[in-house]
């Protein structure tokens, strides 16, 4: 990915307001972006977890959920979400389940970088195995969803925070996530729905 790859500008309404680089926009005033959270699932209902790459500036090293990213300018999360499990997991999605339409969260780093994001989430099922890219991934895991869930509302997992605040509101959808409905696409924030 380019350097100077843009990121949407939203209000707390969800509208947007317009781009600035990505590279620019997480620091200590991180403004309010859109961006999308995937959790990755096979036929036996297993999250794939994954270890952000040491070098990423927001919480790297730490464990996660499956693939997050930022769509860009004109691009639909859909497309974001396939175009980044691709290059970050090597997985070809057919589809995307959208979950948690209007997910929001802001996160301080120990350092004072901040997240802040409007966060549509996703659920995605494969068939096949994950190749992480080492640029973004450093390893990865598949765990039983119902442990992984567990081990979060339990707090017994490290995990990222952003993954911390979604797994109460996934688990609130059922016990078994393939049986999870899907909510609909006019929820989306504005800035979203292409």
């Amino acid at each position: 990915m380019t350097t100077d790859e843009l990121v949407v500008l939203v209000d707390r309404s969800g509208h947007p307001l317009g781009t600035a680089p990505k590279m620019s926009v997480h620091c200590h005033d991180t403004p309010l972006h859109l961006a999308f959270s995937s959790y990755v699932f096979d036929r036996e209902g297993r999250v794939l977890l994954t270890r952000r790459a040491d070098h990423k500036l927001t919480w790297p090293g730490v464990w996660t959920n499956s693939c997050c990213g930022h769509p860009l300018p004109g691009e639909s999360l859909d497309s974001a979400v396939m175009r980044r499990l691709s290059y970050e997991l090597g997985l070809k999605a057919e589809r995307t389940d959208l979950m948690l339409p209007a997910f929001s969260y802001r996160a301080v780093m120990p350092n004072g970088i901040v997240e802040h994001e409007l966060c549509p989430v996703f659920r995605v099922t494969v068939d096949a195995p994950a190749v992480p890219n080492p640029d973004e991934v450093g390893e990865t895991s598949w765990m039983p969803w119902k442990e992984f869930a567990e081990g979060v509302l339990n707090g017994l997992l490290a995990i990222s925070p952003w993954c911390r605040e979604q797994v109460p509101q996934l688990a609130r959808l059922g016990a078994d996530p393939l049986t999870w409905r899907s909510a609909p696409a006019d929820e989306l924030p504005p800035a979203a729905r292409l």
